[in-house]
């Protein structure tokens, strides 16, 4: 029990520091990002709007008109000690206490979505929207049902989402990226096809001559071998046929008779 005891203790010491807790988040949001998504359709620490020094912490590339692209800025945002306070009054069941800590997390999480939304968003270099990834479950939660979402969004253009939401979000886009994919690749295959025809076509003229050709060839050759051949045998029908030996001593001493002249 010391042990554990001492163990949520450096937690706590973990998570009270403001810097700490941040790169918490990020570490988590980035862990997230990498199990969906492939390193070529994100870029981590980018200026998303033009003129800035300020670098959102990860930007998801999104197929934009003209094939450029635009940036979705994500940025993780951990209100612990605000949050904490709120816990707190929780479980001591102070009600006055309570709507305190309330208002004061809304307050934070309305400051943070102001700050995302004048930093990072920048139309038509990035979407009209951004994403505030709060790395709980239960912050995300407390959020949530206290009618948050609809007021960051129609305020500050800001979405924000828990780790399941955020993992669940990236899978849309990573099926909207395949999506576009296989559009940008059905008009090469189309284009293709359409080469592949004019071939056929053109193939299918030369093989239709070629068969022509070779009817024409078998016809000829049907009149040679029919026609002509009756006719010889009906002139030669009154030649006394010889034996094969006598008809084959003739023919040598014919061409004999050729080489010698």
């Amino acid at each position: 029990m010391q042990n554990l005891a001492k163990g949520v203790g450096d937690l706590k010491k973990v998570l009270s520091n403001v810097k700490t807790r941040g790169i918490l988040g990020e570490v988590q949001l980035g862990a997230i990002l990498e199990e969906i998504l492939s390193p070529e359709q994100y870029d981590k620490n980018v200026a998303t709007k033009k003129g800035s020094k300020n670098v959102v912490e990860y930007a998801v590339k999104l197929p934009g008109e003209n094939g450029e692209l635009i940036y979705l800025p994500i940025d993780s945002k951990f209100p612990g000690d605000t949050y904490g306070y709120l816990k707190d009054a929780y479980e001591r069941g102070n009600s006055e206490e309570i709507q305190k800590n309330v208002k004061m997390l809304i307050d934070t999480i309305k400051k943070e979505a102001k700050d995302i939304r004048d930093k990072y968003i920048d139309v038509p270099n990035t979407t009209e929207f951004a994403i505030m990834f709060l790395p709980f479950e239960g912050l995300y939660s407390e959020v949530v049902n206290r009618g948050l979402i609809e007021i960051l969004q129609r305020e500050y253009q800001v979405n924000i989402a828990g780790p399941s939401t955020m993992a669940a979000l990236l899978n849309s886009l990573q099926m909207g990226f395949r999506t576009f994919a296989i559009q940008k690749r059905s008009s090469e295959v189309w284009n293709i096809l359409g080469a592949v025809k004019t071939e056929f076509d053109k193939f299918a003229d030369v093989l239709s001559r070629t068969l022509d050709r070779l009817n024409q060839a078998s016809g000829d050759l049907d009149k040679l071998v029919g026609v002509r051949t009756r006719q010889i045998q009906r002139k030669l029908k009154d030649v006394t046929r010889l034996d094969e030996f006598q008809s084959q001593n003739i023919l040598e001493l014919a061409e004999t008779v050729d080489s010698k002249e």
